[in-house]
């Protein structure tokens, strides 16, 4: 193949994959478009547990670079390293975060006690064995490990003093679940680009949620993210426009952000998710290592609002790997 050549690996759909699993296809459209405008000759090849196999067809291909969007292996989040420190092994420049800062990014656990001991504000969170529920507080049960809000919808909260829900907390792993205080306040979505001058935080978005009722936890989980024809994907929309009074709060926000870069050593591009509680205070829902780049992404929009079309994204991507 040309020397210019470029592998784009991707997680090995399962059979009946869902919307969230599938969409990586959608990536992968866009990433090998936009590299073969620059110049590069692409083969996509799926990437499973069984690493020889990728490993064959990787050297086969003779790449420059490996654009990695793989999002997990055999639809296990958990596995979501293996793709970075198996290119490490084979000593092939790839895009995005490295092994360690990919482990610590999807073990969100992981990544709250590195937050929360550099100083960044991250919500309470308590494993289910030793939760003990303050009865005037509002709590959510997370999965550990899971991407795409899988595993994550309204009806993980609940109330502190509703005993039935925190009876079953008892029934969930430490290894696999942490229940978090819920923040009922606004959700930011904030997204870094790598560039030559080091990273690049784009326009913060708010997602607004229209029309909810007051009884309706404010929650962008799997429903809101892949069910198209559901009221909270209806309801839940993107936002770049702000009022002169947020400039404070959305410049506090864009501080975050290059902090959380630095401190865990992210790369190539990166998206910290927000809620703002009603007093102004921030805190940091999770960090997304590699996002998701889908054509209608939170991440291209925030690129598209700032004038960075997709060739340009990825042009900043693959110069920060090689």
């Amino acid at each position: 193949m040309s020397s210019r050549s470029a592998v784009i690996l991707f997680n090995k759909l399962s059979k009946d994959a869902k919307a969230d699993e599938a969409d990586v296809l959608d990536q992968v459209n866009l990433v090998s478009e936009a590299l073969t405008r620059l110049g590069y000759a692409t083969v996509a090849i799926p990437f499973s547990i069984k690493l020889k196999r990728a490993g064959k067809a990787i050297k086969s291909a003779n790449p420059v670079v490996v654009f990695n969007l793989v999002e997990s292996i055999n639809n296990h989040g958990s596995l979501l390293y293996f793709s970075p420190a198996y290119l490490d092994t084979l000593g092939i420049p790839y895009t995005g975060s490295h092994t360690e800062s990919m482990f610590v990014t999807t073990n969100k656990v992981l990544a709250k006690k590195i937050l929360s001991a550099a100083g960044l504000p991250t919500a309470p969170w308590y494993a289910p064995s030793a939760f003990k529920a303050e009865s005037n507080k509002r709590y959510i049960l997370k999965p550990i490990w899971e991407e795409g809000s899988l595993g994550l919808d309204e009806h993980s909260v609940f109330d502190g003093n509703d005993l039935a829900a925190i009876a079953k907390i008892q029934d969930y792993s430490n290894e696999t679940h942490y229940i978090e205080e819920y923040i009922d306040g606004r959700e930011f979505n904030i997204s870094i680009l790598a560039s030559e001058k080091g990273p690049i935080v784009m326009p913060p978005a708010e997602i607004l949620f229209i029309d909810y009722p007051d009884s309706k936890p404010k929650v962008v989980g799997y429903t809101a993210k892949w069910l198209e024809d559901s009221f909270e994907y209806k309801n839940t929309q993107r936002t770049f426009d702000f009022p002169s009074s947020d400039i404070a709060l959305l410049t506090e926000l864009i501080d975050i952000c290059k902090k959380t870069w630095k401190e865990l050593d992210l790369r190539g591009y990166a998206r910290v998710d927000f809620r703002v509680d009603k007093n102004n205070q921030p805190f940091i829902l999770e960090v997304n290592a590699n996002p998701c780049i889908s054509p209608d992404s939170g991440f291209v929009a925030a690129c598209t609002h700032l004038g960075i079309d997709t060739t340009e994204m990825i042009r900043r991507i693959v110069a920060d790997a090689i």
